[in-house]
């Protein structure tokens, strides 16, 4: 992706583990693109049907620490139910995150991530919006 785009994400290199950089103009758009950057370095792809929903239990901190267990959450559905979401429809509060997912069985998934890692989390703000860093453990 390119950064000429309003949000996005692209990877980076990384020694050990996968790091990727996303932007966006707001921070409920920076969480999707965050989203969107798991799935596609983990190489998954959801069935076509049936569609499911899960509402997203109420995440409570600072913007960081919100992003992280978001993404922890994508990745324990993804582990324990085998659930991938393309649609999200989040509600961002005063340090509280909720919403509702929607997606479907994972189809296939080429790569493993253990985990999302606070190593140099910092969510930045640019002239365009937020830009942040994210580093998975592999």
């Amino acid at each position: 992706m390119s950064k000429k785009q309003k949000a996005g994400f692209i990877e980076l290199p990384h020694t050990a583990d996968w790091a990727v950089e996303v932007w966006a103009a707001q921070y409920d758009e920076l969480l999707v693109q965050a989203a969107r950057a798991f799935y596609a370095l983990a190489e998954i792809r959801l069935a076509a049907a049936p569609r499911c929903t899960r509402r997203l239990a109420e995440i409570r901190g600072d913007p960081e620490s919100m992003l992280v267990a978001f993404l922890s959450e994508l990745i324990y559905l993804s582990e324990q139910q085998r659930l991938g979401f393309d649609c999200f429809d989040l509600e961002v509060g005063q340090d509280v995150l909720k919403g509702v997912l929607e997606g479907a069985a994972i189809a296939s998934q080429r790569r493993e991530i253990k985990a999302v890692t606070f190593h140099n989390l910092a969510i930045q703000k640019t002239s365009e919006g937020l830009t942040v860093t994210i580093v998975f453990d592999v």
